[in-house]
């Protein structure tokens, strides 16, 4: 899960580098800009759509990095993320579910879904 506190003070990394304010950062970024200030105010959650701008916008921002810190930031051209998820799940309970589909998100922005 995203920690939202942490993840609003990675935003403003990115938007503290590109020395942009969070109006400009809204327009760049092509979202409205009370969406940016109820993110960064921690009233609103980011939507998957809105990860997908900032990345989509600002190559130099590493998903993986905006969204949990793991990576760097800026990221570098043939950056991979230097660790995986941890799940806190135990093998019992992983064991009794089954996967409904996964989806994969591409460096260019894009993802895939992909269905049982």
């Amino acid at each position: 899960m995203v920690n939202i506190a942490e993840f609003t003070s990675r935003l403003k990394k990115v938007m503290e580098f590109h020395q942009l304010s969070a109006s400009m950062f809204a327009d760049k970024v092509g979202v409205q800009r009370s969406s940016i200030s109820h993110i960064l105010s921690g009233r609103n959650k980011p939507s998957l759509d809105f990860i997908l701008k900032v990345t989509s916008e600002f190559k130099d921002v590493d998903m993986y990095w905006l969204l949990n810190g793991t990576g760097n930031f800026p990221k570098s051209e043939n950056s991979i993320p230097t660790s995986t998820p941890s799940f806190s799940e135990s093998n019992s309970e992983i064991n009794r579910k089954r996967i409904q589909r996964i989806v994969v998100f591409y460096d260019d922005g894009t993802f895939g879904e992909y269905k049982r």
